[in-house]
């Protein structure tokens, strides 16, 4: 009975429009779910939530693959290694589904487990936010969209008249844009339950005609308040840019021509538009190629695909959320020398320039968010580093 209670619980949640990620300055308590559940007539684990909404667009791969090397094994994580035992019990207390390090484009650690495998896709849940930043960056390089400065309303003009009149791209990219948002799965009255159970009839995108009817609390750029919402409308403000799907942007700018290994999907709302702010799907390896992009400042056959400094403006703290820490463009950034983009459940692309250092993981928590299991995976990094420092 518990069982089929959970995993009534987590359909409804994937079906929801927004999967949100808090981060490690507040909890989001959900109740005891977990992201992937065993079903009953296979031992096979499903982590798709296109399980539950089938509606979806390719983001197809291209002729070519950009190769990860095989780089020598982290000795003390390796079998007979002095931390061979500190990886095991991450993986199996963290529910780690999939672990890649990369350094130096090379592959230092790959494993799986829970029957994840090296071909299987995984859902990025809201790492898709950092991905969809990205996208902003390159429209705004290809001349798209002419600034982070520019006005919402230019390019989605059904906003005119409403509280982002006054918001900007970069209020956006940042969640600062003081419209009024609540992403509380536990309050029936939330934004995200009210999307969720909305009815567009006026012929526009999704988001937009729901989005378009909130209320300003803030003036914008004065207040951090995490929307999924947000990030959504970023992606339907790229597709008007752009007149392409994001799923064909994103295909045609980074997934094809930097050499993805294989076609990802992204989750479609009620309208036909890709949830810019989670449910993008692929393999772990590309989780980890996206990072090796970021790391590389968006070069692709020696050109950047994106505007000079976009990616060091991009990871530094554009709202401080605690010493040291805060939030940029749909990144996290918790020190001085790392950033990561984060998806509730346990999913991470942690990324480290001084080091060259790529860390990718899928993991399937029983519990949305939890600070406790934050600082696992970070500690559980600072190991790893600490290893790397030695040699």
């Amino acid at each position: 009975m518990k069982n089929k209670k959970q995993h009534k619980i987590m359909q409804s949640l994937l079906n929801s429009q927004f999967l949100p990620v808090i981060g490690l300055a507040t909890i989001m308590a959900i109740g005891p779910c977990s992201f992937a559940q065993r079903t009953s007539n296979t031992d096979s684990i499903s982590q798709k939530p296109s399980q539950w909404n089938q509606k979806e667009h390719e983001v197809a791969m291209g002729n070519k693959i950009h190769e990860l090397p095989e780089g020598s094994p982290i000795a003390a994580f390796s079998a007979g290694g002095t931390k061979e035992n500190i990886l095991e019990d991450f993986i199996r207390e963290q529910k780690v589904a999939g672990l890649l390090i990369l350094q130096d484009g090379k592959i230092r650690l790959e494993r799986y487990a829970l029957e994840h495998n090296d071909t299987n896709l995984w859902s990025s849940l809201s790492v898709a936010k950092s991905v969809t930043s990205t996208l902003v960056g390159v429209a705004i390089k290809d001349g798209y969209i002419k600034s982070v400065d520019d006005y919402v309303t230019d390019y989605l003009p059904e906003l005119k008249g409403s509280a982002f009149d006054r918001v900007k791209i970069r209020h956006l990219l940042t969640m600062t844009s003081g419209v009024k948002w609540n992403e509380n799965y536990t309050d029936p009255d939330s934004d995200i339950a009210g999307f969720d159970r909305d009815t567009t009839v006026d012929g526009m995108k999704a988001i937009v005609s729901y989005m378009r009817r909130l209320p300003a609390e803030a003036e914008p750029g004065k207040k951090f308040n995490y929307s999924t919402g947000e990030t959504h409308l970023l992606g339907a403000l790229i597709s008007s840019a752009t007149q392409q799907s994001l799923s064909h942007y994103l295909s045609s700018k980074i997934w094809m021509p930097y050499g993805m290994e294989q076609t990802a999907t992204w989750r479609l709302d009620r309208t036909g538009q890709e949830m810019a702010g989670c449910c993008l799907q692929m393999r772990l390896r590309d989780f980890g190629r996206f990072g090796q992009f970021v790391l590389e400042d968006g070069y692709i056959n020696g050109k950047s695909i994106v505007p000079d400094d976009w990616f060091k403006t991009a990871t530094q703290i554009q709202v401080p959320l605690w010493p040291g820490g805060g939030y940029g463009y749909g990144w996290w950034i918790f020190n001085s020398y790392s950033f990561e983009a984060l998806g509730i459940y346990g999913q991470k692309i942690y990324i480290d320039p001084s080091r060259k250092l790529v860390i990718a993981i899928n993991s399937a928590w029983p519990e949305a968010d939890s600070n406790k299991r934050h600082f696992a995976a970070a500690n559980f990094i600072k190991s790893i580093t600490d290893e790397i420092d030695k040699e």
